[in-house]
């Protein structure tokens, strides 16, 4: 279903034309209320008045993450406190959290952006959707929640955790999509066997998924196990929350809502553009903001924009599957190693389960000498004789080793070994990190 549209099949040429009068309205405001980006602009010898074209969005200074612990709480924001109905945060488990405030502009737009987001998912008024993310400060559960409520469907605020009772509810109410992270749709399919439900015989027939990397073979094996289609849901806690992206049906890409954002990918190494179809970074500039707009935020995702018009008649452009982090990438030897690599080779060995963790052994700060992957093993094969254990390990080594190009030591476990996490999963660890045994 399109909500919008008007707004979500607009031409290219009109699409630009209202974003550049956006763009202009934006520098104009932050410059007269931000200190920090007038000084950042200034010093990029630009002044809103240079704004002409979108090609020089491009002129524009970056911000970072950094840029908000160093004006944390509020320096970065545009309104007095009194204009500022709702405050959510990043979870600051490396330093100061990024602090998120908003207008009630800001949430109304928020809310509409997610119902439209759900709606290009293939949810409806008639739908029941179990939200497990967690409420709070974390922008994923308050967020789903009022645009799932703005399109009219019935929420269940189910929040994270406590799964057997979320899949009571599941069956009880009739839930019929939820939205998760995907490595929680896989816990709740594990619990689900242990309690003898099967969630293919329940009404579910949707998951939206996000807030962590995922490849198309979990998407695959998710939707195997669950029998749902599982759609990806794209945002950050720096730009809005969820709402920012979404997948169709069609599973071609997520459509960014560009009528609210401006969207680049650069060369991570150098800040350059890269055209359309390229991979890099990707960059993102709202256009629709009061409390706290952010220019070119630069967000570690490595990932490509498709402007070609989608079998679902939108037009907005497309951005694939984030393929991992700019700083989230393993060194190993000099060879450059994302967790999705290892993660797409895992869902495809039969006999292994999606559950993994990536063990590094630094040398230095820079630098990652060893890798070792922990991956649990099938029920089935794990009590089985030792021959098909040494025979599913020759496998796995041999398919890891031909996708990274280097020799990684695998560790298979026992089923259920593994920690697992209600919120966003932790793949990788230092060494140093485990507990000594």
């Amino acid at each position: 279903m399109i909500r919008s549209p008007k707004t979500e099949t607009m031409s290219r040429t009109d699409l630009e034309s209202f974003q550049l009068e956006q763009l202009k309205k934006t520098v104009s405001y932050v410059f007269e209320r931000v200190p920090f980006y007038k000084n950042a602009l200034k010093k990029n010898g630009v002044v809103p008045e240079d704004i002409k074209t979108l090609k020089d969005l491009a002129r524009l200074p970056f911000t970072s993450k950094l840029d908000f612990r160093d004006n944390y709480p509020l320096g970065l924001t545009c309104v007095p406190r009194d204009e500022i109905v709702r405050v959510h945060s990043s979870s600051g488990t490396t330093g100061k959290p990024v602090i998120a405030p908003y207008t009630q502009k800001d949430v109304d737009v928020w809310a509409e952006l997610i119902a439209r987001s759900l709606a290009c998912a293939g949810m409806t008024r008639e739908d029941v959707l179990q939200n497990a993310y967690g409420y709070g400060l974390f922008t994923g559960g308050l967020g789903l929640h009022y645009g799932a409520e703005r399109l009219g469907a019935t929420v269940v605020p189910a929040s994270t955790g406590n799964t057997k009772r979320q899949l009571m509810l599941l069956q009880d109410l009739g839930t019929t999509a939820i939205s998760c992270t995907p490595s929680y749709a896989l816990i709740m399919h594990e619990t689900a066997i242990e309690m003898g439900i099967d969630i293919k015989k329940t009404a579910l027939r949707l998951g939206i998924l996000g807030a962590e990397p995922w490849s198309e073979n979990m998407r695959i094996d998710i939707e195997n196990k669950l029998g749902i289609t599982a759609l990806g849901i794209y945002g950050l806690t720096e730009i809005v929350g969820p709402g920012v992206a979404v997948e169709c049906p069609h599973k071609t890409g997520m459509h960014i809502w560009e009528d609210n954002f401006l969207v680049e990918i650069i060369d991570p190494a150098t800040g350059i553009q890269l055209p359309y179809g390229q991979e890099g970074e990707l960059v993102i500039t709202t256009i629709n903001k009061e409390a706290q707009p952010i220019l070119r935020f630069r967000t570690k995702d490595l990932t490509s924009l498709n402007i070609e018009t989608c079998g679902c008649g939108r037009t907005m452009v497309r951005m694939s599957r984030i393929t991992g982090r700019s700083d989230d990438m393993i060194r190993v030897r000099g060879v450059s190693v994302f967790p999705s690599q290892i993660e797409s080779v895992l869902l495809t060995v039969e006999g292994i389960e999606p559950q993994y963790m990536i063990v590094v052994d630094r040398q230095n700060a820079f630098s990652s000498d060893e890798l070792e992957v922990w991956v649990e093993v099938s029920e089935g094969i794990f009590s089985d004789e030792m021959t098909k254990m040494s025979a599913l390990q020759t496998t796995l080594q041999r398919e890891l080793d031909s996708v990274l190009g280097i020799k990684a030591r695998i560790k298979l476990v026992e089923p259920k070994k593994l920690a697992r996490t209600e919120g966003k999963a932790k793949r990788v660890v230092d060494r140093s990190e485990l507990p000594k045994t």
